[in-house]
């Protein structure tokens, strides 16, 4: 019986062979389609369907495209291009439009008389979406109908049908991520969508993109003239340029099309962001190859002509001539060979050659005839030709020879006895003290401790000879040990958790971010891996007699306060006296109302005590939730009598440069917006606040709280004497969370050194304990916008954020 069971067991014959028909093999294989059923695989599903509506962009058929977020977890794309077909398919005896949903590698895109070029060649992408979401909507409108068919999990539920007639044009597909596939999120980002459809509005000059999102009601417009050389303006935008031109160039044969823009400025590292077909080739290929070949060879000729390199000296290196560069490439080829289903390297070898002779061909010219631009562009080379000499010998004191060697690791490093880096932790810790805590608190197998002195140096203003000079830094690349800058490999780094722990006040977040630069800058690969991360100690330890306990943030903090009100104290309003079930219902009513609350006020940039102004005036006068502002100002003085209320103009005080490089990506800069002043003080709110989904929000969570806004309240601590009264929902919250304070004691930690090593160890290292924020990048160009503005030479953009954000600042330790 055993040995026949075992011969059924190792029999492999035909029987063992599966036939998996139609989508079955993409939803038993996601990741071999879409990258990953993670954040990355969801978002992907959006840009294949963008990327069908763009490639009718290509052939000349679509001008808009609009993404919708909606408030179920679906997504929606619609464009204006020829729709789907919808007629019969000759062989499958179905609509084309459900072979196009239902068969890989089924589409127009091997037609190259439908589609010259095209990102999504492999013919897989809409079909995944349909097989990878739960509920599927397809509309095509075509020749003056109106097409319907709906699909579940890449089933279609009937055929398509004509549902009406329309004189639209084009292809709407709604769909549900499937959560049995994204078992992770099946919630969409908005800034990392957004990222991607700006890429897209710059390499398609004259094709609006739009996204909405209906659950914050956030919004993007994006439409660029400009095109690649728009890219450039925005990249460079808080940088200084070295030259007011962007240098800019088409090219085209019967096969390939070109355009480079290109633009230096005065900082340090290079951007060079490459495109094939519209497809972002983040890890290059042959034409960024081709292009860094061209721009080396001509900058060294043309720096000998012009006797800036000596024929006795050593040449530029491809990295002299890049430093400070901003460039975009794209690049049209037919049949473009990737290297996997995500397109992220091209491999086509003939476009080397082909771009590395355009470009040769073209910056020869410009060099002659601008000379002025050349002898800028190749001075600062020669001067990072210097510093790359003086960077060598710095690296070669940093660098390890392999992941084990430990020599040369910083003697102030307490290393962990485990070599595996999947499994091992490196805490970068500010300050001695709080490193002798955390030396006392690590699991020595695992965890290693790296305590920093003081602030390491800003890189945003350093060159990389400055930087590996700089002690701290140096200890850091080496603990690490995966090099810097075009050096690193995120391969040989010795730990895949990097934790950043910094004290909680100001000094603590400036060396935080000074750290994130560091890393965003030169070592983003780490970033994108997963690997760095951000402790999260408690800022709150909370004592009631010999009861102690730690609380990791203020809506903690917010809520242990409000569990003790719950259990000690009553509530009475209107000669009503609250039961306990009661009373505990009204704190998750101003719990919920405070959270709506803080958001809201962030995000329109409202006051929050005013932003509950405005909304319990929005629900007393259904009138005032309008766009109009002949009629929004008089009601609005109802409400506020005591202020002058006046008009901003959208745009206003934006200087014509800055409105360029926008291009209506932010569309709150342009809306018009009212100002509510008196003399003690003033602030403002966009028109568009009044029509948001925000407001509509913040009335239902409001509205079960109106009694306290009418009545007087008392909160009364049993069997004590104390109590407190007043009359409105934020009095009353401020009274719930104070009321018991006398009766404990709440200590708020300024530095990690106030904490002993057994509480750091419990509440910031214990894997089991601890809360760790994992930084991830969702938009790489508003991550680099920011890093320029707050960390750069951009003076004026950081007075403007601090005079914007300034006012909700809480608990600033100064």
């Amino acid at each position: 019986m055993a040995d026949h069971d075992a011969s059924k067991k190792n029999s492999y014959g035909a029987q063992s062979i599966r036939v998996m028909e139609g989508l079955e093999a993409v939803r038993k294989r996601p990741a071999m389609y879409i990258g990953s059923t993670g954040v990355q695989g969801l978002h992907h599903l959006v840009y294949e369907v963008v990327d069908n509506s763009v490639d009718e962009a290509l052939a000349g058929y679509c001008t808009d495209i609009k993404v919708i977020l909606h408030d179920d977890g679906s997504c929606s794309v619609e464009d204006n291009g020829r729709g789907i077909p919808t007629d019969i398919h000759p062989t499958e005896k179905v609509s084309a439009a459900e072979v196009v949903m239902t068969k890989l590698h089924a589409g127009g895109k091997f037609d190259k008389e439908s589609y010259k070029f095209s990102g999504g060649l492999h013919g897989v992408g809409v079909s995944v979406v349909n097989a990878l979401s739960k509920d599927l909507e397809l509309i095509v409108w075509r020749d003056g109908h109106a097409y319907e068919q709906h699909y579940q999990r890449g089933t279609p539920l009937d055929r398509l049908k004509i549902t009406g007639t329309s004189d639209k044009r084009g292809t709407y597909i709604r769909f549900l991520p499937d959560s049995e596939i994204f078992k992770e999120t099946v919630e969409f980002n908005f800034e990392t969508l957004s990222a991607r459809l700006r890429e897209l509005a710059f390499l398609n000059k004259g094709l609006h993109i739009s996204i909405a999102d209906e659950r914050t009601s956030k919004k993007n417009t994006f439409f660029f003239e400009g095109g690649i050389v728009s890219f450039v303006e925005y990249i460079n935008k808080k940088k200084t340029a070295l030259f007011p031109e962007v240098i800019a160039f088409e090219q085209e044969d019967e096969t390939y099309q070109l355009a480079v823009a290109m633009q230096y400025n005065d900082g340090y590292g290079e951007q060079i962001f490459s495109f094939v077909n519209n497809i972002n080739t983040v890890d290059g290929g042959t034409h960024v190859s081709g292009f860094k070949s061209a721009l080396t060879k001509v900058c060294n000729k043309r720096a000998l002509a012009m006797n800036i390199l000596k024929e006795s000296s050593e040449p530029f290196s491809s990295e002299d001539v890049r430093e400070g560069l901003v460039c975009v490439i794209s690049l049209k080829v037919p049949e473009p060979q990737f290297e996997g289903q995500t397109k992220t390297k091209l491999g086509n070898s003939e476009a080397k050659g082909i771009v590395e002779s355009w470009v040769a061909t073209f910056l020869d010219t410009y060099f002659e005839e601008h000379p002025a631009i050349a002898r800028t562009i190749f001075q600062k080379a020669e001067i990072a030709k210097r510093a790359r000499e003086a960077a060598k010998k710095a690296r070669d004191l940093t660098r390890r020879k392999t992941v084990l060697e430990s020599s040369v690791l910083p003697g102030k490093l307490a290393d962990c006895s485990n070599e595996d880096p999947a499994i091992s932790e490196l805490f970068i810790v500010e300050g001695d003290s709080a490193g002798g805590s955390a030396k006392s608190a690590r699991d020595r197998s695992n965890q290693a401790i790296l305590p920093l002195r003081g602030k390491i140096l800003n890189v945003e203003k350093a060159r990389l000879d400055k930087i590996l000079s700089n002690e701290e830094i140096k200890a850091l690349i080496a603990a690490i040990g995966g090099g810097i800058g075009s050096d690193f490999d995120v391969n040989k780094i010795r730990y895949h958790k990097i934790i950043l722990m910094t004290d909680a006040d100001v000094d603590g977040s400036h060396i935080c971010t000074l750290l994130l630069t560091l890393f965003f800058r030169y070592m983003t690969s780490l970033i994108e891996k997963g690997y760095l991360y951000i402790a999260q100690p408690p800022l709150y330890k909370a004592k009631i007699g010999k009861s102690e306990q730690y609380l990791r943030d203020d809506k903690l903090l917010q809520q242990f306060l409000f569990d003790w009100t719950r259990e000690h104290t009553t509530l009475i309003c209107n000669e009503k006296t609250y039961s306990v079930t009661e009373w505990d219902q009204v704190l998750q009513q101003l719990a919920m109302y405070d959270k709506e609350l803080t958001s809201t006020s962030a995000h329109h940039i409202i006051p929050y005590n005013y932003c509950h102004q405005l909304a319990l005036a929005a629900l007393d006068d259904e009138s005032i939730k309008t766009s109009d502002i002949a009629v929004l100002i008089p009601k609005l003085k109802q409400h506020f009598p005591m202020y002058d209320i006046t008009i901003k103009s959208g745009g206003e005080g934006i200087i014509e440069a800055d409105a360029d490089a926008l291009n209506q990506e932010d569309e709150s800069i342009h809306e018009d917006s009212l100002i509510f002043s008196m003399p003690s003080n003033s602030w403002q709110v966009s028109v568009s606040f009044f029509t948001s989904k925000e407001v509509v929000h913040l009335e239902k969570t409001v509205m079960p709280l109106l009694l306290f806004e009418k009545y007087k309240w008392y909160v009364q601590v049993i069997d004590k004497d104390r109590k407190l009264e007043g009359m409105g929902i934020l009095p009353l919250l401020d009274a719930a969370r104070s009321i018991g304070k006398p009766y404990m004691t709440i200590q708020r930690y300024k530095g990690l050194g106030e904490m002993n090593p057994d509480q750091l160890g419990e509440t910031a290292m214990d894997v089991n304990t601890r809360s760790l924020l994992q930084v991830t990048i969702e938009d790489a160009l508003a991550a680099d916008t920011w890093f320029a503005t707050l960390m750069g030479d951009d003076v004026g953009g950081r007075r403007d954020y601090i005079k914007t954000y300034g006012q909700f600042v809480k608990n600033l330790d100064i």
